[in-house]
């Protein structure tokens, strides 16, 4: 089993570099309600999230989907008007300054700009040296196909200085291929910005213990991958359309390590994550690794993932 162990390309090792804590860092989910179109006040309310969530420790902060702009976009022309480019993007600028004032990084959903013609639902990875990556949402939501293009980018990971994350976006999380997909390369994390919104469960939208069905797909996800999982929604109602709340941060084990949070207040939730000891965790026992124990004589190693693989 060692020796099988050591030669699997899907095995990752824990040779990462790390912060002075080691692999014990401080992640933060940023839950508020972006202003449709008003991006000023959308750079003020990201930047205050950021420093509440720096000012408690966090090494990493996510921001909710289309934190720069609002969410509800009823045309391809407004869609133009609200979508930056990344290098033009006040609201970037601001979110990486704080994030290099703090040392910390920060995934923020954002409405991309390529052209005049091509928008991306996307998130980028602020540091404190600049723009690290971008990720494309893959899975495009309902009227999301009428004005924005489906992510080209594949499932990038990205390197950090404590360890590895992968994003997804929203609908994402519906599609297990994706989650699985960004473990098996190696992240430890995987930061979801989103807006929950009724209509996938119209008739219930959250329930006695205060959960939307969302969070238990984000539970599932990280449980089946053994990865940590950050999950900013964002509250409120735009244009007829209600959004969730119930932002949560969640374990290895498919546990909440905080959340979920109210289903229409503004807050940050912080929690510390031991990414060695969730890297362990796959070697379940003397007899099962998570990773080792797959059929891969009977599917793709990489469920047919080309991109990076």
């Amino acid at each position: 089993m060692r020796a099988e162990l050591e030669r699997s390309p899907l095995v990752q090792d824990d040779t990462l570099p790390v912060s002075e804590r080691g692999n014990l860092i401080r992640t933060a989910v940023c839950q508020y309600a972006p202003v449709l179109g008003d991006m000023p006040a959308n750079v003020k309310k990201g930047a205050r999230a950021i420093r509440e969530a720096a000012d408690n420790g966090a090494d990493l902060i996510v921001l909710p989907e289309m934190a720069n702009s609002g969410y509800v976009v009823f045309s391809s022309n407004e869609a133009r008007s609200l979508a930056e480019r990344p290098e033009d993007s006040p609201a970037l600028a601001s979110w990486q300054q704080l994030a290099q004032e703090y040392g910390a990084y920060v995934v923020a959903g954002f409405g991309e700009r390529v052209s005049d013609t091509e928008f991306y639902n996307s998130a980028l990875v602020l540091g404190p040296s600049g723009i690290l990556g971008t990720y494309r949402k893959t899975h495009l939501f309902y009227e999301e196909k009428l004005y924005y293009r489906p992510g080209d980018l594949g499932f990038p990971v990205f390197e950090l200085p404590f360890g590895r994350i992968g994003i997804l976006i929203c609908y994402d999380l519906r599609f297990p291929e994706a989650s699985r997909i960004l473990a098996l390369k190696g992240a430890d994390v995987i930061c979801v910005p989103t807006n929950w919104v009724s209509m996938m469960t119209p008739d219930r939208l959250w329930d006695a213990q205060g959960y939307c069905q969302a969070n238990y797909v984000a539970l599932a996800n990280a449980a089946m991958n053994q990865v940590f999982m950050a999950c900013a929604d964002r509250v409120g109602e735009e244009r007829g359309v209600q959004f969730l709340g119930c932002s949560l941060i969640i374990d290895p084990a498919g546990t909440p390590l905080a959340g979920p949070a109210s289903k229409d207040g503004e807050e940050v939730l912080v929690a510390e994550m031991n990414l060695s000891s969730a890297r362990r965790a796959k070697h379940r026992n003397d007899l099962n690794h998570t990773w080792l124990d797959r059929r891969t004589d009977l599917y793709s190693p990489m469920l047919g993932h080309a991109r990076d693989s």
